[in-house]
């Protein structure tokens, strides 16, 4: 029997225990400044989103933002995490996703319960118009031990591509392209993205020729759980030549363990947690 009891050990598998072994399906194009991932959450789509009962609208919101978080820690070389957090005025103030480099995966949308209530979210309104005017951060994380390295842009443009590719624009001086889904299946929910990246100045016809061959991408080809993405990559780019690198599993990360919890709560005063309590229990929610 293991000495750490279950409950204090923080390697212990997620919950729920769903891994996509080729989630992160890195590429590139061979004698081209251009490379890319290919983020498809295939059933940890729908262990994630379907954990709340928000309007569908928020709920593709928040599977596309987990898809891009997904795509661009796919991108790191160390041990660490990317996020995006995008904060406004909106009826959903809050939008957060993270990945880690080993792909563990997670994410959250807060939306404003008195906006339910009056009916104010609406099926056909833009990310825009869900966050409100605001601010979106794109952080990488290396640890304790390092500084993170944070991006911020102003929520503009009506989607979150756009507003990630001013990031791009803005943040890291690249040029990108980028294709988001997000949908309720007969199988469940379904997320998944497309990420270009122009690697060198330069040879503006060949990135040209690439993002237009992404551009003829489908919702239906890149949610497809029956298309491979070795396949889809090679139906998109193969006028072009496109070689895929060595994928990357994706899994729910959530890192709320007892473990974590309790380093928490020891951090506040004995008084501090007398407040806390409610008929002799603390009660914390992930």
């Amino acid at each position: 029997m293991a000495d750490t009891p279950a409950f204090l050990d923080a390697d212990r598998p997620d919950v729920p225990d769903i891994v996509i072994p080729r989630g992160i399906l890195p590429f590139h194009l061979p004698g081209r400044p251009v490379r890319g991932r290919l983020v498809r959450l295939g059933p940890l789509a729908d262990a994630l989103l379907s954990r709340h009962d928000n309007p569908e609208v928020v709920t593709r919101l928040q599977g596309r933002a987990l898809a891009l978080a997904a795509g661009l820690a796919g991108a790191l070389k160390f041990r660490g995490s990317f996020s995006l957090q995008a904060k406004g005025d909106g009826p959903v103030p809050l939008l957060l996703a993270d990945c880690t480099e080993a792909g563990a995966l997670r994410g959250y949308a807060r939306v404003l319960e008195e906006a339910i209530e009056a009916a104010a979210i609406r099926d056909d309104m833009t990310d825009a118009q869900l966050l409100g005017e605001g601010y979106l951060a794109f952080t990488v994380d290396q640890g304790p031990d390092t500084d993170r390295h944070q991006g911020i842009v102003a929520i503009g443009g009506e989607t979150l591509e756009a507003m990630a590719l001013g990031y791009f624009r803005e943040s890291e001086q690249m040029g990108a392209w980028i294709r988001l889904a997000a949908t309720r299946t007969a199988d469940g929910w379904r997320a998944a993205g497309l990420i270009l990246e122009r690697v060198a100045a330069g040879d503006n016809d060949a990135w040209d020729t690439a993002t237009a061959l992404a551009e003829t991408l489908t919702e239906d080809e890149l949610l497809d759980d029956a298309l491979d993405g070795e396949t889809l990559l090679w139906r998109l780019f193969a006028v072009e030549g496109v070689a895929a690198d060595r994928a990357r599993a994706l899994a729910y990360g959530c890192r709320c363990s007892r473990q974590r919890l309790s380093t928490i709560l020891a951090g506040f005063e004995a008084d501090d947690l007398d407040h806390m309590t409610v008929d002799g229990e603390i009660v914390m929610n992930c």
